[in-house]
């Protein structure tokens, strides 16, 4: 997607985000000047009308609401049934019996392998599924340190939409996209363990003290991109810059609810990353840095090091454009 492209679509955005202060502003419609088209004056309600977070037309679940793993579990049990087939043969033939009628089935039954388009991957000591919820939890007994993610098994998208609600009790969390592995002790102190379920990228923050839900972070990477209510520009350099304003920061901060269930919004769109919560865009990047942002990656949720929390994901769904 070319520059101009990108601000076109930041452009949209911040429309949106004040198109009910601007008709809040407009005259009232009808006789004697007022703003009406066609019969009767009035406008009808909005030229392009809402869609609801719960639509999900042409969004695919990425949660089965039952596991994890549902792909690698099918997989793993679909191997076994294959090599009981095998020794059932292998005996068969051995006492002079025929084989059981039909075609060579393979270690999957000769169709495609169980897809894991639902799949996670984490630390099990940390993640775990919970009446149809994903859970993510630390206690003093296990504690997080570095930071450890969730990670989808299902692709590396680019261009998307992902629709989620989440609900957390403590601390710091946030979504990661376009992102990549990185070393277990990737920056860590010499000597001080790390793990295997790390992640650097973009990231829609969000935290329990309501300082940064909606906002644009770079896990492991550049920083603050984006801060809550600003449209902001990344050059080719690297050089951040705020090129204009959403709805005011209170008013974002106060339409997230801590410890509550909250919804998230997020478009990527070639360099543009759209952040929404609760139905109001919270920030607007188009990133230019081409040596520092990332096209592609992986997704996944993070749980944050430090005091004891507990995340919980439901919901969560991906429309690849």
């Amino acid at each position: 997607m070319n520059r101009i492209v990108g601000f076109v679509l930041v452009i949209a955005a911040a429309a949106a985000a004040t198109s009910a202060l601007a008709t809040a502003q407009q005259p009232p419609a009808g006789p004697g000047g007022g703003q009406g088209r066609g019969a009767g004056g009035g406008r009808g309600g909005p030229i392009v009308p809402p869609v609801a977070f719960e639509d999900r037309t042409g969004f695919e679940s990425m949660f089965d609401g039952k596991s994890l793993t549902p792909g690698a579990t099918a997989r793993a049990e679909a191997r076994k049934a294959a090599a009981k087939a095998a020794e059932e043969a292998k005996a068969a033939a051995a006492a002079g019996q025929p084989a059981a009628g039909g075609r060579g089935r393979g270690g999957f039954g000769g169709g495609p392998q169980p897809s894991v388009f639902q799949d996670w991957d984490g630390d099990p000591k940390f993640w775990r599924v919970e009446n149809g919820v994903i859970v993510g939890e630390s206690t003093p007994d296990k504690t997080v340190g570095p930071n450890t993610f969730l990670i989808w098994k299902g692709g590396t998208p680019g261009d998307f939409e992902l629709k989620v609600e989440i609900k957390m009790n403590s601390t710091n969390s946030g979504i990661q996209y376009r992102s990549k592995m990185l070393p277990p002790n990737d920056g860590q102190p010499e000597g001080t363990p790390g793990h295997a379920w790390r992640l650097g990228g973009y990231q829609m923050d969000l935290d329990f003290d309501n300082r940064y839900p909606g906002q644009l972070y770079e896990e492991a990477g550049r920083g603050f991109l984006a801060e809550r209510g600003t449209i902001t520009y990344i050059s080719r350099d690297g050089t951040k810059g705020q090129i204009g304003s959403l709805e005011n920061a209170d008013v974002l901060k106060a339409l997230f609810k801590p410890g509550e269930w909250n919804q998230f919004h997020l478009i990527a769109r070639g360099n543009t990353l759209i952040h929404i919560v609760n139905g109001h865009v919270t920030a607007v990047c188009v990133d230019d840095d081409v040596k520092g942002r990332a096209m592609a990656g992986l997704i996944g949720f993070q749980l944050h090091a430090g005091p004891p929390m507990k995340l919980e994901i439901r919901n969560v769904a991906i429309k690849l454009l």
